[in-house]
């Protein structure tokens, strides 16, 4: 590892937090009516949620970035390297933040929601003042452990050009006696911010932890 290299391979760190979170931003948001079409009484909503999260999460991150980035460019729909990059990961995110809400929200108690309708609280009340809180809770370990793997993932954007840190990784292997080294670089640096991210993530969740315990 050399400066040079680390230094030429961190050039592409902006653009590699940007589509991390962009893309779990994306997915959050996108993940809360699919569960709630998921968790739906009717059959006719349930079943294509469900298969639609099934098929978002069956099919390889890469083959969706190539189906949103060169698929939809015959339809007129032209989106730019980092754009189709978080639009691909979003979705893919989505189903997975789906499911993990899904195991929030299993996790609170029945009696919650009973105690919740007997106050004659509104849907929206209870969700957003009662149980939408404590499934936040509860998510974050596995959001958290989800993102971290969403940080490593993005890294295949730079097969569509995406200018992220392996994208630089590889164009230093091109240029460099050691093809090697520059991707053993690439990966000390993931390495350092998956250590980073969980940290993070054990701090708020203890945090919100002792919020709840008071």
């Amino acid at each position: 590892m050399t400066p040079e290299v680390l230094l030429s391979i961190l050039r592409g760190l902006p653009t590699t937090l940007l589509l991390t979170f962009g893309a779990l931003a994306l997915g959050a948001v996108g993940g809360i009516p699919l569960v709630l079409l998921r968790r739906s009484p009717w059959a006719i909503t349930r079943i294509p949620a469900r298969l639609l999260i099934e098929v978002l999460r069956g099919i390889p991150p890469i083959v969706w970035l190539f189906i949103i980035f060169f698929g939809l460019a015959p339809m007129g729909i032209r989106l730019s390297p980092l754009t189709a990059g978080i639009l691909g990961m979003g979705v893919i995110s989505a189903a997975y933040l789906a499911e993990i809400y899904r195991g929030g929200l299993a996790a609170v108690n029945r009696g919650q929601y009973e105690a919740s309708m007997a106050l004659g609280m509104s849907s929206p009340d209870m969700m957003s003042r009662i149980i939408g809180p404590q499934v936040v809770r509860v998510s974050i370990p596995a959001a958290a452990t989800y993102g971290i793997g969403l940080l490593k993932d993005s890294s295949i954007a730079f097969t569509i050009g995406v200018n992220e840190m392996l994208y630089f990784a590889n164009v230093e292997s091109r240029s460099e006696a050691d093809a090697i080294g520059p991707f053993l670089t690439a990966g000390a640096v993931y390495v350092v911010l998956s250590v980073l991210s969980a940290w993070g993530s054990r701090t708020l969740d203890a945090r919100l932890q002792k919020r709840v315990a008071r």
